[in-house]
């Protein structure tokens, strides 16, 4: 089965999917300027955006992988999380501390989701 790409550049592309699976690249803010609650609404919007390009949602999340510069924005990234995530479909996730390529960056979050 063919791999199918979107959204292509040199160095990544931001959705690959593979037999019913889809990869998301790393998504961040593009609004560095906001706190860690808009930088996170903004980032769960571009999924949101992304995953219904190719037919999926995030009550198909399958695994979830959430960066943040410094774990004092744990809780409000969490909050934002808690409003967004669709309930009973919540997904493996492991959330860590990195130092992100952009250092006004608070926020980078990879998913991977099935399709419908």
């Amino acid at each position: 089965m063919a791999v199918i790409r979107h959204y292509v550049d040199k160095r990544l592309s931001e959705i690959a999917v593979h037999n019913g699976t889809v990869y998301l690249a790393g998504q961040i803010a593009e609004d560095a300027d906001q706190d860690i609650t808009g930088q996170t609404r903004e980032v769960l919007g571009h999924i949101d955006r992304l995953l219904g390009e190719v037919n999926s949602d995030k009550a198909h999340l399958l695994s979830v992988q959430i960066y943040i510069a410094d774990m004092e924005h744990f809780a409000g990234m969490n909050a934002v999380w808690d409003e967004w995530v669709a309930q009973g479909n919540t997904p493996p996730r492991a959330t860590v501390e990195a130092k992100l390529a952009n250092p006004k960056c608070l926020v980078e979050i990879v998913v991977v989701a099935a399709q419908r």
